[in-house]
């Protein structure tokens, strides 16, 4: 294990954080309304990805990348689940903040994970690229998934505190759950038209 290609793997797994995507949308949406919410939300996220990494160590992702129809039904289904969130975030960006705005954050970060097809490709298609050849696969995958979801902990506690700090005031948030709205129909849209 010790031919681990430990410098590519980690630029890519920032790469991958950096670029905005459905995750990173759910946790800026959350850290807006406050810091308690980002935070619910980037423990969903990462806890979708442990059971991506388990499902990768264990070979079910691989069986879902194989069957063309079950990797389109979950992109179907993250589509569908992605417009919901988003027209749900511009009813938002109308309404008054409810009391406990914070409570379902957790549940709409583990699921917008556990519906992204791109999160069970990293597992089966670029993971393996960095390992060691001569050590065990699952062992290895389960070792950088675990950098991978560490990783991704600390980036989403600066997304939450940058974005919380930009978008705190009501006015502000507002238009923001309007903006993330408007983004997640759109990436919706695009996956349901992609799985077609």
């Amino acid at each position: 294990m010790t031919d681990i290609r430990w410098l590519p793997f980690l630029g890519v797994v920032l790469l991958a954080y950096a670029i905005p995507g459905p995750d990173f949308a759910v946790v800026a949406r959350a850290a807006a309304t406050s810091r308690s919410a980002g935070w619910r939300a980037g423990l969903g996220a990462q806890t979708g990805l442990c059971v991506h990494m388990v499902a990768a160590v264990i070979g079910v992702s691989l069986l879902i990348s194989r069957l063309p129809l079950a990797l389109s039904a979950v992109q179907v289904a993250g589509g569908l689940y992605l417009i919901w969130l988003g027209v749900a975030a511009i009813r938002d960006s109308v309404a008054s903040p409810s009391p406990d705005a914070d409570e379902g954050w957790f549940r709409m970060g583990l699921t917008t994970n556990l519906l992204n097809p791109k999160a069970i490709l990293f597992f089966v298609a670029i993971l393996p690229q960095f390992v060691d050849p001569d050590g065990s696969l699952p062992l290895q995958i389960g070792i950088l998934g675990i950098i991978d979801v560490a990783l991704g902990l600390a980036v989403w506690a600066v997304v939450t505190a940058v974005v919380n700090g930009v978008a705190g005031r009501s006015a502000t948030s507002k238009r923001w759950n309007r903006t993330v709205g408007v983004l997640f129909v759109g990436i919706g849209v695009g996956l349901v038209g992609k799985a077609m």
